[in-house]
């Protein structure tokens, strides 16, 4: 009995110490439900009201304007071009870093998070620098009569640029905790690198993996500030969902700014909800995982 009491002391104690009264675990609610609603859910819902406030028939003219249409074109294709070169680079890269060691991983790992610290707007002028007419080889470009600023190549460079660390950090880390335990016994086995790869490694990562692309695919789609630096604003032409939305608001067509608008929040909805699901799926594999160690 003495034990069983000894025992609980000490539990009941570390009890005590981590858990805070009733109010104040309902006023850090209360105060992070009131700066969502302010902050995300009220602008959100403005967006929606504002858009459909002069009618479906405003709302519907706005977004299979000419202009729209080829900004939702161009922005599908370069989410269509950047999402999937990011995979690879994602997969080669976290596999490297997870799975082996070598001289310079540590200036990979930098690397991979210079994105994060370099801003958008200086990373379009990077490629202005390289690549516009005034550029290291804007002169042989014109020569050879290639475009890449103010042309579709040079906003897929900016969106790949802005996106490329969003697949390797989510892999990275699962792939460092699961270790390479099971890649050995398959290589003793007789597997070569495919069949590690996709019979092992892969179905292990998988669910990272999407919820990678699903945030790669969300910021290529929404990204503005590289993309401006190096689009050029050519209405019809080299303007995404974002710069048209700045465009028409500039030009005081609300209506149409905000339905526009519209449909980048609606994929932010439809994104939050699939990297809800995924991120469950992740909580599974990887409860899963510490349960098989």
């Amino acid at each position: 009995m003495s034990s069983a009491a000894s025992t609980a002391q000490p539990a009941r104690s570390a009890l005590q110490a981590t858990a805070e009264p009733g109010w104040v675990r309902w006023s850090l609610i209360a105060g992070a439900l009131l700066f969502l609603s302010f902050f995300l859910f009220v602008p959100l819902l403005a967006v929606f009201v504002e858009a459909f406030k002069k009618g479906w028939d405003v709302y519907l003219a706005a977004i299979v304007e000419p202009d729209a249409v080829a900004a939702i074109e161009l922005t599908l294709i370069a989410a269509a071009i950047s999402v999937p070169l990011n995979l690879v680079f994602g997969v080669c890269a976290a596999w490297a870093v997870a799975k082996f060691d070598f001289r310079g991983k540590n200036l990979l790992l930098t690397l991979i998070d210079l994105p994060f610290s370099v801003s958008p707007v200086i990373a379009g002028l990077m490629y202005v620098l390289v690549f516009g007419l005034q550029g290291w080889f804007g002169e042989w470009l014109r020569d050879h009569d290639l475009k890449i600023i103010f042309a579709v190549p040079g906003i897929v460079l900016a969106t790949v640029f802005v996106t490329f660390p969003f697949i390797a950090r989510e892999l990275i880390p699962l792939m460092q905790a699961q270790g390479s335990e099971q890649e050995e016994a398959a290589r003793v086995l007789g597997a070569n690198g495919w069949q590690i790869f996709w019979k092992v490694t892969l179905p292990n990562v998988k669910w990272a993996l999407l919820y990678g692309v699903i945030l790669c695919n969300a910021r290529a789609m929404g990204e503005f500030g590289a993309v401006s630096v190096v689009s050029g604003h050519i209405r019809g032409s080299t303007n995404t969902l974002p710069l048209h939305i700045e465009i028409l608001y500039n030009e005081y067509q609300f209506a149409a700014a905000f339905a526009v608008a519209s449909l980048l929040a609606g994929l932010a909805l439809v994104t939050l909800v699939i990297k809800y699901g995924v991120e469950q799926r992740m909580k599974h594999q990887l409860a899963a995982h510490s349960t098989a160690a």
